[in-house]
C-alpha cells in the first residue's frame, strides 16, 4: 500500500503500510535494518494519522539531505 526507501551516506530508512487480510494495517519503520516502530491498526483514522507521521519525517529527511533509493 505504500512504501518508502530513503538513504544518507551509509544509512538507511524504510517506511511501509501494509494492508492485512483481516481487514488491518501493519506499520513499520526501519532504520539500518532494525525496527524502529511497529503497530497494527485496525482504525484507518489511525492509520491516516501514522502516515502523516511518516510523511513529516520524510519530508525533514529530505531536507536534511536524504534521498529515495532506487
Amino acid at each position: 500500500m505504500f512504501a518508502r526507501t530513503l538513504e544518507h551516506n551509509d544509512h538507511v530508512r524504510r517506511y511501509a503500510i501494509r494492508h492485512e487480510e483481516n481487514g488491518g494495517w501493519q506499520i513499520t519503520t526501519e532504520q539500518d535494518g532494525r525496527v524502529r516502530r511497529h503497530a497494527s491498526y485496525t482504525d484507518w483514522h489511525r492509520v491516516e494519522q501514522a502516515r502523516l507521521m511518516i510523511d513529516i519525517e520524510i519530508a525533514s529527511l529530505e531536507e536534511a539531505g536524504w534521498r529515495e533509493r532506487n
